[in-house]
């Protein structure tokens, strides 16, 4: 059955900052380019000037709008008010396809989605998990509720989307083995993210870029630099680029070792500008799924040092001088110092830009998206009306 007409698609995520919030903008600007209806549910609490200014760039395609309520991170009985209040305002934009992201997004989607389907709405509910609740253990209580709920919210899901093959193994082995559709779909960046980036001519050694928080790695990277130094024999240069909860924290342990004049702190901004600020970037992550950080500094022609943790592998070759072993500060100080003493390092350890491009850019991810869209709702029997039969 054909879907020639636009779709009208929702993405519902919690917090517009990170990977999941690039991986929905890529989304939203390719489909709308392709012409169909985009809108974006999100929390209303979280985010900053940067964010607003990244949401100014994307309001001409959203067709749909931006709606915004408050979605705290942790659960609580106000989830309840929310889950009503987001019911009514997706309802009222009448979409075909809901797309929940994360774990808070998913579980709005799904929910809403699947009361929609009860009052005879025709909608694809769709679910990615971003890392998201796949970093619990069974072996704690918490760990054991989110898993299961996870398993239980696959009777209300159409498909599920995995970033990389590192999320869909872990989801077989922490939720089960999926009972509903399942696709991988490479996380991707646009056109413009392939572009060169020149360091500047006061660029420091390293450059550390993201959230501000231990499951990211910061103090890590403050371990592994001081390391590094003494393995280098001489004083190094650092930059940490981005915000969070986290923030104050890092700068006391900097200043304690002694390292506050040479590892610099500078807010949340546009990667490229942090990309010219050095050649060598540090992403000490303690668990990821597929980072948009180390993508986007591929694409820039930059130095990647990374642990070996979720689909990092998968963008930078699973046998990459650049993988060190995760909570490991010595081998991220070897590899930090042998980035910048060892000639042709660079060569030797990133993968070719044309590979890269091929496989994990945001057109081949958006197509590849929009296809499944499409195939559940010829699957549903409508042409992409979501009004009630």
């Amino acid at each position: 059955m054909s879907t020639e007409r636009p779709l009208r698609i929702l993405h519902c995520f919690r917090s517009p900052v990170g990977g999941i919030f690039r991986h929905v903008r890529d989304l939203v600007v390719e489909h709308s380019k392709a012409g169909h209806e985009v809108g974006i549910l999100c929390d209303s609490s979280t985010g900053g000037e940067h964010e607003d200014s990244l949401f100014d760039e994307i309001r001409p395609y959203l067709a749909l709008g931006l709606t915004r309520v408050p979605i705290r991170r942790a659960v609580s009985l106000s989830d309840l008010g929310v889950i009503w209040d987001t019911y009514k305002k997706i309802k009222s934009l009448r979409p075909d396809v809901l797309h929940g992201h994360g774990a808070k997004g998913g579980v709005l989607a799904r929910l809403a989605g699947s009361a929609l389907r009860v009052n005879k709405y025709r909608v694809a509910r769709l679910y990615t998990a971003h890392g998201g609740s796949l970093h619990y253990s069974r072996s704690s209580f918490l760990g054991q509720f989110v898993l299961r709920m996870e398993r239980l919210q696959e009777y209300f899901t159409d498909a599920l989307v995995f970033i990389c093959e590192y999320e869909r193994d872990i989801y077989a082995k922490r939720v089960g083995r999926p009972h509903t559709e399942t696709r991988l779909i490479y996380n991707g960046i646009g056109e413009r993210d392939f572009e060169l980036i020149p360091t500047r001519s006061d660029a420091v050694h390293y450059i550390y870029v993201g959230m501000l928080r231990d499951l990211k790695g910061p103090d890590l990277f403050v371990d592994a630099f001081a390391k590094a130094e003494r393995i280098v024999g001489r004083p190094l240069s650092a930059l940490m680029v981005g915000d969070g909860p986290d923030r104050d924290r890092y700068r006391d342990m900097m200043v304690e070792r002694g390292l506050g004049k040479r590892i610099g702190m500078l807010p949340a901004m546009r990667v490229q500008q942090a990309f010219a600020m050095s050649q060598n970037l540090v992403v000490p992550s303690r668990a990821e799924a597929m980072p948009y950080i180390v993508l986007e500094g591929l694409g820039a022609g930059k130095t990647i040092i990374a642990t070996r943790v979720g689909g990092i592998p998968e963008a930078l070759g699973k046998d990459s001088l650049a993988l060190v072993a995760p909570e490991d500060s010595d081998d991220l100080a070897r590899v930090m110092a042998d980035a910048i003493r060892v000639p042709g390092w660079h060569d030797a350890a990133m993968p070719p830009m044309e590979k890269v491009k091929a496989v994990f850019s945001a057109s081949v991810m958006a197509n590849e998206v929009l296809k499944l869209y499409q195939d559940l709702l010829v699957r549903q029997g409508t042409t992409g009306d979501a009004t009630a039969s």
